[in-house]
């Protein structure tokens, strides 16, 4: 299936990042969360979790004494294993490295998939470490990006309107994220299980997900928390 033809008036809108924790497959969700994804109206860029594939560096790690630097770089590695994954799962998702790339997929009416070696490993500004998770290397794109806004989903329920220092407090989003967002001063919203009708919203995927948004401003400076090892 080749992508649609996007109008003049999709093409103008800023992109949005959207970060989908690579456990999102072990709960069983991927596949509904893509389809929601894949029929976003809005310009959509997809930042993978690492997943089973992150568990399995950690693991690494620990056996055979990994230094952090390395294994910072097979992570972000790990996250192009589960972006590929996802790219396989949906005609309109695309493997995309670079930002141009990025730019250039959205515009043609796909849906790009960041892989983040390339433009994450010389980064001066993201931590060589495990403090960074997927989700500030998704505030970090939407920074690069000109500031668009970010959504991180996630694969448990959540408790709606939990401040971002909560957030960063419990562990729900790496105090990385908290840091660039609010250095950027990044739209974002964190939704979780049960969330599927307020993602289609967000994204203008009509006819998908169930039930009702929340409502309420689509961006507002608060979002929901939920407990993962996304």
């Amino acid at each position: 299936m080749s992508p649609r033809r996007p109008s003049a008036e999709r093409r103008a809108r800023p992109l949005t990042v959207v970060k989908l924790g690579g456990s999102l497959a072990e709960s069983k969700r991927l596949a509904s969360i893509l389809a929601i994804v894949g029929a976003a109206r809005a310009r959509v860029v997809i930042v993978p979790g690492g997943g089973t594939f992150a568990d399995a560096v950690r693991h690494a790690q620990v056996e055979f004494a990994i230094p952090v630097a390395v294994a910072h770089r097979m992570a972000l590695l790990a996250m192009h294993q589960t972006g590929l994954m996802m790219a396989a799962l949906h005609p309109r998702l695309k493997p995309e490295e670079t930002l141009s790339g990025i730019r250039r997929a959205a515009a043609g009416g796909s849906i790009p998939v960041w892989l983040p070696f390339k433009l994450t490993a010389p980064d001066r500004l993201i931590a060589a470490d495990w403090s960074t998770t997927s989700d500030a290397l998704a505030a970090r794109l939407a920074e690069r990006l000109g500031g668009v806004p970010v959504v991180l989903v996630k694969s448990c329920r959540i408790a709606p309107q939990t401040s971002l220092a909560a957030l960063a407090r419990t562990g729900a989003v790496d105090t990385a994220f908290k840091s660039i967002v609010t250095r950027a001063r990044l739209p974002w919203r964190v939704l979780g299980a049960g969330d599927e009708a307020e993602l289609a919203a967000l994204l203008d995927a009509r006819g998908r997900g169930t039930g009702r948004p929340s409502g309420g401003n689509a961006y507002r400076p608060r979002a929901a928390s939920v407990l993962s090892r996304d």
